[in-house]
């Protein structure tokens, strides 16, 4: 897959190292998102670095995952990543679209290139995720996009639905 095949006239998207300073930006900018509606107001710096430490994505590169990128305008404006679980089955992870990008279709098009990457570069015939009860947009994406709930597959303290998909 070539970033040509990830591209509309209005953004692109394309693997970037997750040490890049627009992944950790986007990194930061998602946490701060998931604190703020979790508890209902702002989250501060020290909160937000205390998850990231808690909850590292150092492991978003080849060979255990990948990290990708959607742009617009050069503008780092989301991210989405894939961790591999299994030789079969990868997961997806920090989804994230800033405010600015959304209704654009850059969250469809950021799943489309993790699944196929996870297909493609990672072997993956299964995709998993979770999420939480208070993300609704975000469950009724993932089923627009053909995500089936499914039991509880991680022991996630912040999951409330799992998701999975069979990939062509």
């Amino acid at each position: 897959m070539t970033t040509d095949d990830l591209c509309t006239a209005d953004w692109t998207a394309a693997p970037l190292p997750v040490s890049h300073p627009d992944s950790v930006t986007l990194i930061r900018r998602y946490y701060a998102e998931l604190i703020t509606r979790y508890h209902g107001r702002p989250a501060d710096d020290a909160e937000v670095s205390e998850v990231i430490t808690r909850e590292p994505s150092d492991d978003l590169v080849p060979p255990t995952g990948i990290f990708v990128v959607a742009r617009i305008g050069g503008a780092a404006v989301g991210c989405l990543g894939v961790r591999v679980l299994t030789a079969d089955m990868a997961e997806l992870t920090r989804m994230y679209v800033g405010p600015e990008a959304r209704r654009r279709g850059v969250a469809g098009g950021l799943i489309a290139a993790a699944e196929g990457f996870a297909r493609d570069t990672f072997g993956a015939e299964r995709l998993r995720l979770d999420t939480r009860a208070d993300l609704v947009e975000a469950r009724a994406l993932y089923a627009r996009h053909g995500y089936r709930e499914i039991e509880r597959y991680n022991d996630s303290p912040y999951a409330d639905h799992w998701f999975e998909k069979a990939l062509a």
